[in-house]
């Protein structure tokens, strides 16, 4: 895998999770407050997902999540929102793998030009 935010992946299909992957993406394209920042993708036989991101700060996490999935107080296809992973709001996310993987290193990628400006 390709991007420039990326240091290294792993894929390691479990009987749970048969597709599963985890980015590693390069810390130091981040403030030097950050230790490490990784994404967690999970895909399923039904098209559902979700993927976790976490930034670390020593003990601290800022994390968000993109999920796909029957939930009954959110759309199926839903983002928990940062800094916690917290409420859940609709998302615009499809079920395509590659779509959805590059859609948000898009927005991993906004999200350390931000960083960079504040």
């Amino acid at each position: 895998m390709t991007h420039p935010l990326v240091a290294a992946w792993s894929f390691e299909p479990t009987a749970i999770s048969p597709r599963f992957l985890e980015i590693e993406l390069d810390a130091d394209a981040y403030p030097v407050d950050v230790d490490a920042v990784r994404l967690e993708l999970h895909w399923f036989t039904t098209d559902d997902y979700y993927v976790h991101y976490i930034e670390t700060r020593d003990t601290e996490y800022y994390q968000c999540r993109w999920d796909r999935h029957p939930k009954t107080d959110a759309p199926r296809s839903h983002f928990h929102l940062p800094p916690n992973a917290g409420t859940a709001i609709e998302s615009p996310l499809g079920t395509h793998a590659l779509e959805v993987l590059f859609t948000i290193l898009d927005w991993v990628s906004e999200r350390v030009s931000e960083l960079h400006e504040s």
